[in-house]
């Protein structure tokens, strides 16, 4: 028998009275914590939930987050965590196509989109609201209610290691999004490997800007943390000014990003003259979601006297597959080295592996690797072969056995015959003094196929025009590599995660 759910049981009875979660003024126990799941592990089985029966839920960092995702668990259900920036549609395709008998969300206002959602699916039969400033829904239970009328005593359904434990959604950028089915051994190892690579202390603080609706900051600090006891600070939204201000105030010791919150830092040290030591709080400032930018890393090694760790993964790996071991001197671009009990290779088209410094697809094996795609056979059998997943993403091994990505398979663009990686070029760019962040894509074009364009946000008072970047390319790019369209942006796309939503500027 293995449950998820166990992460926060077991620490619960060894430190009830610990500080598991701090959200503004809010702070629960480990104990209250788990009481609160249990609660909620209560409702569910008197409504009627069976083992492996999914439910979703909307919910931004706030407290109740781990409170209802641990009582499903507890339940025997599956977890099936929701972006809160979905809309509508988007709300009932996701309850629609995980099947979820219940769903768990926030309000706000009179009709938000989760609860519309779920008006449009007849198969979802139970709606728990989470805010008590509500008002309109008119349907459903509130979580309130939930916690005051059911009994707190401890429920841990018996579930085995392989049985589904959460169903996570990827972005859907290569069509509708898929459910990556994660067992309890899935979550748990790559959990527990996490502790053990950060070399995690009772006395440790996370700041948990990361959204846990999503593997990264579900996984690596939310399931990590609870397992070893360490205290959760939750930010609800990205905000690089407030994320300075929790790490003084709560004395955080592991932040964990995508690299444009690592930007967004800097550029709210430049712009507002914020001094917080980081180096003298954080053990450890941690880098994933998407490739880090070298010139950033160096950037924030100078402006705040601390290192960025690498590491890699995706939602169908649970999520990490490498990672910069800290015992050893940083790489600074590089994605890491396997994690324990994880095999990784680099394949070319006909599934044979490439040598050393050879470009190849990065496939892998091991405990974090999905059961496949939630009722989806065919997709799964793309993407599986023998236990190895294929990630999409092209990468590089060095002779000592670090990887490094190159780009996306799917972001490769193809301009009159030639191949060209866009990281590669954003490197180069963001190297450029006037450059804050770039992100470069193809664009159809009607004689070559697809054009390189570059859309830049300049550094504040830059007056850079695209005639004198593109000629700053020339000098140091290939002429086929060169960005012949710039466009300049105040803002680019980005999800939830903090990704650039390179598909919105094709």
């Amino acid at each position: 028998m293995l449950n998820l759910a166990t992460t926060l049981a077991d620490t619960a009875r060894r430190e009830p009275s610990k500080t598991a979660v701090i959200e503004g003024n809010r702070r629960l126990t480990f104990g209250e914590v788990d009481a609160a799941a249990n609660s909620v592990a209560s409702y569910l089985l008197e409504r009627g939930l069976s083992s492996g029966d999914r439910v979703a839920l909307t919910i931004p960092n706030v407290v109740e987050f781990p409170i209802v995702y641990f009582g499903i668990l507890k339940a025997g259900g599956v977890v099936v965590p929701l972006n809160t920036m979905l809309k509508r549609d988007e709300v009932a395709y996701h309850l629609r196509d995980s099947g979820a008998k219940a769903y768990f969300c926030t309000g706000h206002g009179p009709e938000p989109d989760a609860w519309r959602g779920f008006q449009d699916v007849d198969s979802c039969e139970q709606l728990v609201t989470i805010s008590a400033t509500s008002p309109g829904l008119g349907v459903g239970t509130n979580l309130a209610d939930v916690l005051v009328d059911h009994p707190t005593e401890d429920i841990l359904h018996p579930t085995e290691a392989t049985d589904t434990a959460v169903v996570l959604y990827t972005s859907g950028t290569t069509g509708k999004p898929k459910g990556a089915e994660l067992t309890h051994a899935n979550m748990v190892l790559n959990a527990v490997v996490h502790n053990n690579l950060f070399d995690a202390r009772p006395d440790d603080v996370h700041l948990v800007t990361l959204p846990l609706f999503h593997s990264f900051g579900q996984t690596v600090q939310m399931n990590a943390g609870f397992a070893r006891g360490i205290t959760l600070v939750l930010l609800p939204k990205f905000h690089a000014a407030s994320a300075l201000e929790l790490i003084a105030r709560h004395r955080v010791t592991i932040f964990a990003g995508v690299p444009t919150m690592y930007w967004a830092l800097l550029t709210e040290s430049a712009e507002a003259g914020n001094d917080v030591d980081l180096a003298g709080l954080l053990r450890i400032a941690v880098s994933g979601g998407a490739a880090m930018p070298v010139d950033v890393l160096k950037r924030f090694n100078a402006v705040f006297g601390i290192g960025i760790t690498e590491g890699y993964g995706l939602s169908e790996t649970s999520p990490t597959v490498t990672f910069n071991p800290l015992e050893r001197p940083n790489r600074p671009g590089s994605i890491g080295m396997p994690i324990w009990g994880i095999e990784v290779r680099l394949i070319d088209e006909q599934w044979n592996e490439v040598r050393a410094g050879e470009r190849g697809e990065l496939v892998v094996r091991g405990h974090n690797v999905m059961k496949g795609y939630l009722g989806r056979p065919e997709a799964t059998a793309e993407v599986l072969r023998d236990g190895w997943f294929r990630t999409g993403d092209i990468a590089t091994r060095d002779e000592d056995g670090y990887y490094y990505i190159v780009d996306r398979a799917k972001d490769l663009i193809v301009r009159g015959g030639f191949n060209i990686y866009p990281r590669e070029l954003e490197e180069m760019i963001i190297t450029h003094p006037d450059v804050s962040l770039v992100a470069v894509v193809g664009v159809p074009d009607d004689r070559i196929g697809e054009e390189v364009k570059a859309f830049v946000i300049r550094e504040p008072g830059s007056t850079l025009t695209d005639e004198e970047l593109i000629a700053w390319c020339r000098e140091r790019l290939a002429v086929y590599k060169c960005p012949r369209l710039v466009e300049f942006r105040d803002a680019l796309p980005m999800n939830a995660t903090g990704k650039v939503l390179k598909r919105e500027l094709r």
